[in-house]
């Protein structure tokens, strides 16, 4: 694909009078070349990934408390379908809904070097736009690719600040990729993209003290980003007046989540539609925080050497800093977490549970697996010390020591995530992945070749998703 060139003044933006082009304006102009040209065939397969992936997600969750909650707050008999819900929603609910439900489980798509979560976000909200609006799978895939792809550069802005200031990364970032996602996929024009931006900045959000006690509300940071885009693309679509900087503006959002409004903006804008980092997501092998991916492949291999959690006597794991207000303290919480939504980041949990159990599925986080002895047991023998030069954001590794009683010491290091990048998952095996989800929340061999069938074809045709409510 030819280099697009970020030019071009303010006329006509609403925003007369300004000076130099804000970040905001450039990514608008980068998304509008790209809309000009055509997406490459590696990208489009990765969005069709994205969409199998999200469609397994959403019915695995569906049965769950926090989606019968969740649906039970909103008003039914829109125009928009929930993925696995019989009726209808309003455009802002349903993706809300489906994000809620994609990111239920921490069984989505990740990106080293944020970390946040695309598909949750982007997906839901483009599919839903395309049902209200009656806009076609072109459209769908070029709103797909542009919102995935931003949101994985906003993550290389400020690496690592926006989770250190007490925030959701996907939350804050992802209400801001939705919102273009939208944008492209409606055909707004440069002024009402800026202004739709301008505004989503004033509706993000998403603390991270759900860490404290296993809350919900984690899970409710992709579906609402989600929401946010759809709602701050229709309030620029009319033309209401938001900041042109509202990035890397004094006040902007950057200086308000990360502390700082000094990032790298060029890692946003530089090469937007030529250099795809939305190649590099990762999709994740194991249902549970981003993090721990490569901790459980180090305990199913330690579990293959035949000793057992009670000939264990001491663990002990390197880590990186970033991990340790996440996954590992306070330790005495994370050796015994509140229900199963806590387990999920809590790094000693997840080594204990996949080497007494074989895995780390679905069926590994459960009421049940929180109060097992065994696991329970294992995991109270964990500990950490922080590795100085440990390479997160850019790389997420894994490192075990376990120590037997008879003093023989067996360890195993994991240096990236598997199904990311180095070692990524084929279609064949995303597939299966969706396989599994599907049949975990109730629906038919026939039912699910049926949607991979639509994902395959979507982006070419209607944006239909009537077969898959219920």
């Amino acid at each position: 694909m030819a280099e697009k060139s970020v030019s071009g003044g303010n006329e006509g933006s609403g925003h007369e009078g300004v000076g130099s082009m804000s970040v905001a304006e450039q990514l608008a102009d980068s998304v509008a070349a790209l809309c000009k040209a055509s997406i490459p065939s590696v990208v489009r397969a990765r969005v069709e990934d994205l969409l199998i992936d999200v469609g397994g997600l959403c019915i695995a969750a569906r049965n769950t408390d926090y989606m019968r909650a969740l649906i039970a707050s909103v008003d039914g008999g829109g125009p928009c379908g929930a993925l696995g819900h019989a009726g209808g929603f309003s455009a802002e609910d349903a993706a809300m809904i489906n994000g809620c439900a994609v990111h239920g489980e921490d069984f989505d798509d990740t990106f080293e070097g944020g970390p946040v979560h695309s598909g949750a976000v982007i997906v839901p909200a483009v599919l839903a736009a395309c049902e209200r609006f009656n806009r076609d799978g072109r459209a769908a895939l070029f709103g797909i690719a542009a919102g995935v792809e931003a949101l994985c550069r906003l993550s290389l802005v400020v690496p690592k600040a926006i989770h250190k200031s007490g925030f959701h990364p996907t939350g804050v970032l992802g209400a801001m990729a939705a919102t273009l996602a939208v944008s492209t996929t409606l055909g707004l024009n440069r002024q009402q993209t800026v202004d739709a931006l301008g505004n989503a900045g004033s509706m993000t959000g998403g603390i991270i003290e759900y860490l404290a006690e296993g809350a919900w509300t984690k899970r409710l940071h992709a579906g609402w980003a989600a929401r946010v885009g759809l709602h701050a693309a229709r309030i620029g679509q009319h033309g209401f007046l938001g900041p042109r900087t509202v990035f890397e503006g004094v006040h902007g959002l950057f200086n308000g989540y990360a502390r700082s409004a000094k990032g790298d903006y060029g890692a946003l804008t530089s090469g937007f539609g030529r250099d795809w980092q939305m190649l590099d997501l990762t999709f994740k092998p194991y249902a549970t925080g981003t993090m721990n991916q490569p901790y459980i492949d180090c305990a199913l291999r330690l579990a293959r050497n035949g000793y057992t959690a009670e000939d264990v006597i001491e663990v002990l794991c390197e880590t990186a800093e970033g991990y340790v207000h996440r996954l590992w303290e306070p330790l005495a919480s994370k050796h015994r977490p509140a229900n199963d939504y806590a387990a999920k980041f809590s790094t000693p949990f997840n080594i204990a549970v996949a080497f007494v159990s074989g895995g780390a599925g679905l069926a590994a986080f459960s009421e049940e697996t929180v109060r097992d002895a065994r696991i329970l047991g294992l995991a109270s023998k964990v500990r950490y010390v922080v590795d100085p030069n440990n390479p997160y954001p850019k790389a997420y590794t894994g490192h075990i020591r376990m120590t037997l009683k008879d003093g023989r010491v067996f360890e195993e290091r994991q240096p990236h995530i598997r199904g990311g990048s180095q070692e990524p998952l084929t279609r064949d095996e995303i597939e299966a992945k969706f396989r599994g989800n599907v049949r975990y929340g109730g629906w038919s061999e026939q039912r699910a070749g049926e949607f991979v069938g639509f994902a395959r074809s979507v982006f070419s045709g209607k944006v239909d998703l009537s077969a898959f409510r219920g």
